[in-house]
């Protein structure tokens, strides 16, 4: 038998803790199927605690691929494999730029548990993602202690950098830090350099590029019956991105209001008695509130509530309607054979809070020579 070129390939074991539905798996993935690849990634194990989410990461990466529970259940109950290479993204919602920002939220705390995975599993290196606050949050500057001369992970070290997706090949500008991180035995790998066509702003993928194809009209609103079943409960899916060209019901205002708005304007463009209270009382702040995205612009960062016009700029360039959950997907990078589960709520969440597939891609290319030079 013919061993094929992919399987022959060195395998790095990953380890994709807070996996979410999958994002940089995905683009790992891809990174290993590029035809000038030397080694192949492998997720020996990912950890998810949204079950909906887990539930998509297995749909699209394997049976019995995901534990689906807490990190710190996980590392209680399973013995942590060794892995080559750790990834993922802890939540952050206590520092995030938005909500309260409370540096104290439990959630900022995660990070820990990632702290202890890089003891038991012992890789080479490890990629943390999250948002630009993380920079100057406390947890930065205790990670920093964990690797100092007397800390627990005396052994690594780390560099951080903001990176913006839309200079990776997304159609999105989402910028994120990115915590690189290397076994002292080994060379810092540097971050991923920048295409030389994306160094030019004008060269970065479109909303146009990113929703070719797709049909614009859209009066579907509701998905397929369709049930799977995962951790002993029934969840709705699951679909593929492209059943997910889905709008949902709007009220008369709400329809009024998107007629007044042109492509790349924003509430500022409407006339005072379709503006709610709140509005004709604060005349500054965001331009993002309900705004029309540009065709020929990136799209801003697509967050969870994509779907709900008035939470930032996801109105359709032309239509009358914010984002299908379709279009937000290829926005953030993933196939149209990409699967789902859940309801849409639950699936716009996994789709915002995915780490950009391009972006993933990226950094699985830039580490691969890391790997082939260890």
């Amino acid at each position: 038998m013919v061993e094929s070129r992919s399987s022959s390939r060195a395998e790095i074991r990953v380890l994709d803790l807070f996996s979410g539905a999958g994002g940089l798996s995905e683009g790992f993935k891809r990174a290993s199927a590029v035809r000038s690849a030397s080694h192949r990634y492998c997720t020996v194990r990912a950890v998810e605690f949204d079950l909906a989410a887990a539930a998509s990461y297995e749909a699209n990466h394997g049976r019995n691929s995901v534990f689906a529970g807490a990190i710190e259940d996980w590392l209680q109950m399973e013995d942590v494999p060794s892995a080559n290479l750790i990834i993922g993204g802890p939540p952050c919602q206590g520092f995030s730029a938005l909500g309260k920002k409370d540096v104290n939220d439990k959630r900022n705390e995660l990070w820990e548990y990632y702290a202890q995975t890089i003891l038991r599993a012992s890789p080479q290196f490890f990629v943390l993602e999250n948002v630009p606050r993380f920079l100057t949050s406390p947890q930065l500057g205790q990670f920093e202690e964990m690797c100092g001369r007397d800390g627990e992970l005396r052994d690594y070290a780390f560099k951080a950098k903001i990176l913006n997706a839309a200079e990776h090949g997304a159609a999105q500008i989402r910028k994120r830090v990115i915590l690189i991180g290397h076994h002292r035995d080994l060379p810092f790998p540097g971050f991923p350099e920048v295409a030389s066509r994306f160094k030019d702003p004008s060269n970065w993928k479109t909303v146009r590029s990113a929703l070719r194809h797709l049909p614009e009209a859209v009066r579907l609103q509701h998905l397929p019956d369709r049930m799977y079943e995962f951790g002993g409960e029934v969840l709705s899916g699951a679909y593929r991105t492209d059943e997910l060209h889905v709008t949902r019901h709007y009220e008369e205002i709400s329809l009024k209001r998107f007629a007044c708005i042109d492509e790349g304007e924003n509430r500022f463009k409407l006339p005072d008695d379709l503006k709610s209270d709140c509005w004709r009382k604060h005349t500054t702040g965001s331009g993002d509130v309900m705004g029309r995205l540009w065709w020929d612009r990136p799209s801003v960062t697509i967050r969870t509530e994509f779907f709900k016009p008035e939470k930032g700029r996801y109105l359709h360039p032309t239509e009358p309607r914010a984002l299908t959950h379709h279009e937000a997907a290829r926005l953030q990078g993933f196939r149209d054979t990409y699967k789902w589960v859940g309801s849409k709520t639950s699936i716009a969440r996994q789709i915002g809070n995915a780490v950009p597939v391009p972006l993933g891609k990226a950094l699985g290319q830039h580490l691969m020579a890391a790997f082939r030079a260890a």
